[in-house]
């Protein structure tokens, strides 16, 4: 068994702080922008893929804000509305910054006329990188945290309480981060991205399994708790998304067989 006491600060300079979460926003996306340069070579979209990196960044941070802000603990901002701006303080919901990207991904590749889903397919690509690392930093900002249990590999979160309990963020990490990246890795080596939207709809699918199964040890958010059928918020949203990568997967294939 683990105790975290981890420092969610990983730089202070004076009154200035840098957070391990604010890391992590930053290396995952510039480690999944190397990893896109790598190999969009021959895609028509070279070109101006840097440009759409700042129209990703915008939708990921501003979905991902307004998703939790939403979604998740609505009825605090709609009181205390000028804390939506504290990004700083936390408050990211992972399912609101991919219809963010979305958004900001449709109006960039209408505006150069580009097929959107060349660009969300690269994105989910590389995707479980940035996620991979931000589970790690929930992991050590003691926040996420999974149910009380006696497995071996258990965890107190001291800045929680003194129980032992499922390292959810971990798990997600390993199944969202590690073991999706090898499944996106896999489909992309078969596919090349010879039809678009088949590697979003895949992401969609497998993101949200995972996520759904793993929301079963994890605390559910103290403010929202269990709702419909006994799921928590992240299970409903997680539904929602893998009826939609199914949709997804089953309109391009269809599509592709009657070319």
């Amino acid at each position: 068994m683990f105790i975290n006491n981890f420092d969610p600060v990983a730089i202070e300079f004076f009154s200035y702080e840098i957070r391990w979460y604010s890391i992590a926003y930053i290396m995952g996306i510039l480690l999944g922008w190397y990893l896109v340069k790598k190999i969009i070579f021959n895609l028509k979209i070279k070109n101006n893929f840097d440009d759409y990196i700042t129209f990703l960044i915008i939708g990921l941070i501003v979905g991902g804000r307004l998703g939790y802000v939403l979604i998740y603990n609505f009825d605090y901002y709609v009181i205390n509305y000028l804390d939506i701006f504290k990004i700083w303080q936390g408050g990211m919901s992972f399912h609101g910054g991919v219809i963010g990207i979305i958004i900001s991904s449709y109006f960039f590749a209408k505006k150069n006329g580009n097929d959107v889903f060349q660009f969300l397919d690269l994105v989910a690509l590389v995707a479980p990188i940035g996620i991979f690392l931000g589970r790690v930093a929930n992991f050590i900002n003691s926040e996420l945290y999974g149910h009380e249990t006696t497995v071996p590999w258990a965890v107190q979160f001291i800045k929680i309480d003194n129980l032992y309990r499922h390292p959810t963020q971990l798990y997600e990490a390993l199944m969202e981060g590690i073991v999706l990246f090898l499944i996106m890795i896999f489909f992309w080596k078969k596919d090349k991205l010879s039809n678009p939207g088949v590697l979003s709809s895949l992401f969609l699918i497998f993101y949200s399994l995972f996520r759904f199964i793993i929301e079963f040890y994890r605390v559910p958010d103290e403010q929202l708790g269990y709702l419909l059928f006994n799921f928590t918020m992240g299970q409903i949203i997680s539904l929602i998304f893998f009826v939609t990568g199914l949709t997804l997967y089953y309109l391009k294939n269809d599509f592709k067989k009657k070319l």
